[in-house]
């Protein structure tokens, strides 16, 4: 996970997903800064702008920092704030993560990872060996504390997770991709060769 930086939101949000959903929200008598009583009967009105979030984060991934194609269908909407906690959050784009469907299933409604938008850089080291994630040794242990917390609860050290950093950089070292192509395409892997000085 790097930092991320959080995108303007599209011309037409406000009235496609905001307004409907919270018109949907005073007419069901439920308040905007309050949890639903129902979190699964909230409409997805957000799904109307799930092709535009890809775009807007250039299909990377904001809690694994790779990139996926739309086409693969494994995109999907996080809530950083679960809709079970605030109902209004729900239509807000500033609350809308871009995710491969694994972390997001593996976050589901709980609230201890950290958040891409606003992340220290650098909090998150790679050891290229074996492609494993861990807090940067240089944290604070309250820091390190909910950097591996995060780890655990978006199983971002999984074997698969780790093979595949691994992998990103093997295909630099071995002249199969470039430097520039991993910032588009694996962008965590590029900042950890760039940060340990192997370019």
């Amino acid at each position: 996970m790097i930092p991320v930086n959080l995108q303007p939101e599209p011309c037409d949000f406000d009235q496609m997903v905001r307004q409907r959903g919270h018109t949907w929200l005073l007419n069901n008598g439920i308040n905007v800064n309050n949890p639903p009583p129902k979190a699964s009967d909230l409409p997805n009105y957000w799904s109307h702008s799930n092709k535009q979030l890809w775009v807007a984060y250039s299909g990377v991934c904001a809690y694994l920092a790779i990139y996926f194609e739309w086409g693969t269908g494994a995109s999907s909407t996080d809530h950083f704030i679960a809709k079970s906690a605030n109902a209004g959050e729900a239509y807000e784009w500033s609350n809308y993560r871009l995710s491969c469907f694994g972390p997001n299933r593996n976050k589901n409604k709980y609230d201890d990872v950290l958040d891409p938008i606003g992340l220290t850089p650098e909090t998150f080291v790679i050891n290229f060996a074996s492609g494993e994630i861990s807090p940067n040794p240089t944290l604070s242990s309250a820091e390190k504390k909910e950097a591996k917390k995060t780890i655990r609860r978006l199983k971002l050290d999984s074997d698969n997770n780790n093979q595949m950093r691994a992998q990103h950089y093997n295909d630099y070292v071995s002249g199969d991709c470039s430097l520039k192509f991993l910032s588009r395409k694996s962008p965590f892997v590029h900042a950890e060769i760039v940060r340990q000085g192997l370019v």
